[in-house]
Formats: C-alpha cells, structure tokens, sequence
C-alpha cells in the first residue's frame, strides 16, 4: 500500500504555494561521487553523480531532473539521501549543460529525448547487470522516462519506475504556463538559467540559424522552445515539439510496472490533461492526491519536511523488489 498524501492544513493554500514552499526548506546534505561521461552524440560530456551502496548487489535508483534541474535539487537531495539510508546505490544522471558541466554538443535536451533516456540507462546497466534498476523522472524528467517507457516497451532497461509531477499531455501544459501567475512566476525562474547558457552557445558560433534577437527576448517558455528548443532539435516550431514529445499517447504501452503521481493542483498541468486509468496499461499505477503542486508534496507539522515523496517512490520499487 502506498502511504496516502493530504497537504498540511497549513499549506493549503493552492498550487503555487505548494510548489514554491519546499524551495525554502533546510536539506540534507548528500555526498555525491562525480563522474563526466559521454553522451550519446559523443561531442560532450555530461555529469552522473552517484552514491555507492555497502553491498555491490543492492538496488540501484536512478533520477532524472526536471527542467534546470541538478542532483542538488529539493526532491534530488531529499531521494538520495533516503536512498543512501536504504543502503541502496544511487545516481542522478545530468543533460547537457545541466549540473555545471558546459555543452559542447550540437545538441541540448528536451522534454521528449527518450533516445537519450536510453543512452543513459545503457550506460547504466552495463555497469549494473545484475542490479535491480529503479528509475526516477521528474516534470521534463518525469515525461522523457515515460515516453521511453511507451516506446521500449518491454525492452525497457528498468525493473520499476516513477514518474512525477511530469507534463504528460506538453501542449496543455504549454497553455497553463503561459497564462496569469504561472507566466509571471515561473518562466522567468526558468530563462534566468536558460538564456545564459544559449547566450553561451552563440558566442561559440552554433546554430547560426537561430533567430537569436527572437530567442533572446523570449517572455515565455513558449517563446524559448520557439526560437530554440524546436529548431536545434530538428522540430518545425514549438507546437510540433510539444505534440511530437508527449508521453501521453504512448502510456498505454509501457510494459514495467510504473508509478505515476500528480497533483490535481499543479500549476505546471491541468486535472483535466491528466491520465485516466483507461489511458493508461494494467503496469501503470495512478496516484493523483488533490493537493501536492508540482514536485511539492510537502507533509508534516510546521515547518514541514519533504520526506512523503522519496518515501512513497522507495516503498512502490520495494513493492516490486
């Protein structure tokens, strides 16, 4: 059984207070081993951090971040620290660019990269093959895990996964962003890391294709998959992006057992472009509390922990160990 989640009485106070909250919370401190590894077009290096286990034989959990994200991340250290108390092994595999590593490929990465999903966890069970192999997305993480759930099948190189807070239907997801408060609050958050690093690129003379005077006036994250996520990654604009990279269509198809979680209140995806079970196969499991944001799911008396969600992931692999 999954442990039930229901927002503090505190923390009730809708979406973005949800989501926004846990980014003020003390954090455990976890000591990572680094490794710079090659990605799968072979012209960068991306960054694995790890955390090794007592036992050679014990699971392995790995995570893929959200957007930005790092293995420095709130829902990163609070996992890989649970993990680590599990005596499990852990790893928290970077994209390009991501981690503080720069990105000497052609490429960047995106919300529907599941070929380099693969390349990741080929690269990581080659190094556990005997290993129980237990995988983590979160939001763009969370939707990339799934779509290459869907299309391996049951050829997918993980025992269990979890996929949380992700943006399964992209251009609904497109839409809530774009919108009042969401806009105002999150795409700024977003391009304040984004624009620099394309900024980067430019002065390295890549993709001079690029409307770069559009892409750096970008108000939006529509604006920026517009003028540089869709074209560097060979799509005809944003809108072509989002619905080629939904993970959505394809959740019927994935073979592992797979938990999925969303709040009903996240301000990153609508209830409404949520999964229905009948949208889904018999290996996926639904949970979709009513409160919880986007990667919030904050529990406990004042000032609160974040212990709910590591928890409720590590329970449903061991469920499946």
């Amino acid at each position: 059984m999954l442990p039930h989640y229901a927002a503090p009485i505190w923390l009730k106070g809708g979406g973005h207070l949800q989501t926004i909250y846990p980014k003020v919370l003390a954090l455990p401190s976890v000591c990572y081993r680094r490794e710079l590894l090659s990605d799968s077009t072979q012209e960068t290096v991306v960054a694995y951090d790890f955390i090794d286990a007592p036992q050679t034989h014990a699971p392995v959990v790995v995570l893929f971040h959200g957007l930005e994200g790092s293995s420095h991340s709130h829902y990163a250290l609070t996992l890989m620290h649970m993990v680590k108390q599990k005596q499990w092994h852990g790893v928290v595999v970077h994209y390009r660019g991501c981690g503080g590593v720069v990105n000497q490929s052609h490429k960047a990465y995106h919300s529907g990269d599941s070929l380099e999903c693969e390349w990741m966890l080929q690269q990581l069970r080659q190094r556990y093959p005997e290993q129980k192999l237990y995988v983590m997305g979160v939001s763009l993480g969370g939707n990339m895990l799934a779509k290459y759930l869907g299309e391996a099948q049951n050829l997918a190189l993980a025992d269990a996964a979890a996929v949380i807070s992700a943006p399964l239907d992209l251009p609904m997801a497109s839409v809530a962003l774009e919108k009042g408060l969401s806009k105002k609050l999150y795409a700024p958050y977003f391009l304040r890391s984004l624009l620099p690093k394309a900024t980067q690129e430019r002065h390295q003379g890549k993709h001079p294709h690029l409307h770069w005077d559009h892409l750096l006036a970008s108000n939006g994250l529509k604006d920026f998959d517009q003028h540089y996520t869709a074209p560097v990654h060979g799509f005809d604009n944003a809108d072509s992006y989002y619905r080629l990279s939904s993970a959505k269509p394809v959740l019927r198809h994935i073979q592992i057992p797979t938990l999925i979680i969303n709040a009903q209140n996240d301000p990153f995806l609508p209830p409404e472009a949520l999964p229905t079970a009948a949208e889904v196969s018999a290996c996926v499991t639904l949970y979709q509390p009513d409160h919880g944001g986007h990667v919030g799911f904050v529990s406990g008396p004042f000032p609160g922990n974040l212990q709910w969600l590591p928890q409720t992931v590590l329970t449903f692999f061991s469920e499946h160990a």
